[in-house]
């Protein structure tokens, strides 16, 4: 059988032994590769040498790049993408490109070729954080930008952000990244102390988004309601990260850039509230927060 499969493989210029893959013209496969995911197409680049031709089309990797690509090519030097085939862009893309003074983050998908975006909490206005008493920065391994903010106590809790980006067109689901209690190596061990969590039981945060042509969303959770589980985790909300889904919004065109307005608030000062951490806000296309929970 593995020499059936190698002369399949090889076809008659490598076996002698009839036509196989070895024998489809290259633009053949280049067609086919329009319809497979990047990974597929890196796979079969191994085969043999029409298909190793076929994965470092041009037109092939265009069609994988998102319509707008040379807007993420415009935050990086014209250095580092000066002369570079399809293939080598797509490659540079899905890593993750620093902008705004490093506090936000976007890349394309390495399956989809959805671009996607990471808001530090640095990049977010939040009430109080200049002091001390209420909040700090504690830097971690755990967030992509290795620092997360934690808030030991306040009785006003707002955090406001703002981006602007010309996304392509496509449906995108906004979500917070939260983790309560405050988490630390002991003996190389992860753990966490709940000394300052408290007062997210007793009412519900209220998240928010609002975009420049008029989409909005809102959703209200308590962030301690011990009575619900995570799914992913199939465990209490204390002591791991999850992501908050506030809303989805659309874009429509691509040629403009869309302002996207979000927040996250609990401003009840009858009770005061502490021990939550902030890392981030994420913005990725729907479909792949989908595809994401599946698997």
């Amino acid at each position: 059988m593995g020499a059936t499969l190698s002369n399949l493989t090889e076809g008659a210029n490598g076996s002698g032994n009839g036509p196989g893959l070895g024998d489809i013209p290259e633009s053949c496969v280049a067609c086919v590769f329009m319809y497979l995911t990047p990974p597929e197409i890196c796979n079969l680049a191994r085969l043999n040498r029409a298909f190793r031709g076929a994965a470092s089309s041009d037109a092939v990797w265009e069609s994988k790049l998102p319509p707008n690509y040379q807007n993420l090519l415009d935050l990086l030097p014209f250095k580092r993408h000066q002369n570079l085939s399809k293939k080598d862009i797509f490659s540079l893309l899905s890593r993750p490109i620093p902008f705004d003074d490093g506090n936000k983050e976007v890349w394309v998908d390495r399956v989809t070729g959805g671009v996607c975006m990471s808001i530090s909490a640095k990049a977010l206005s939040i009430t109080g954080i200049e002091d001390r008493r209420y909040w700090n920065w504690i830097p971690t391994e755990e967030s992509r930008f290795h620092v997360v903010a934690f808030l030991q106590q306040i009785w006003w809790f707002e955090l406001d952000g703002l981006v602007k980006f010309p996304f392509p067109a496509g449906m995108y689901t906004l979500s917070f990244r939260l983790h309560l209690g405050r988490f630390f190596k002991r003996l190389g061990r992860r753990a966490c102390s709940f000394e300052h969590t408290h007062g997210w039981d007793i009412k519900p945060v209220r998240f928010e988004l609002s975009t420049s042509d008029g989409q909005r969303a809102a959703c209200e959770c308590c962030l301690d309601d011990e009575s619900e589980k995570d799914d992913a985790n199939s465990n209490h909300k204390r002591g791991c990260w999850i992501e908050y889904k506030v809303g989805e919004f659309t874009v429509s065109d691509s040629e403009d850039a869309t302002e996207v307005r979000f927040s996250m608030k609990q401003i009840d000062c009858t009770h005061s509230k502490g021990g939550l951490c902030v890392d981030s806000v994420s913005i990725i296309p729907s479909n792949l927060r989908a595809r994401r929970k599946r698997f």
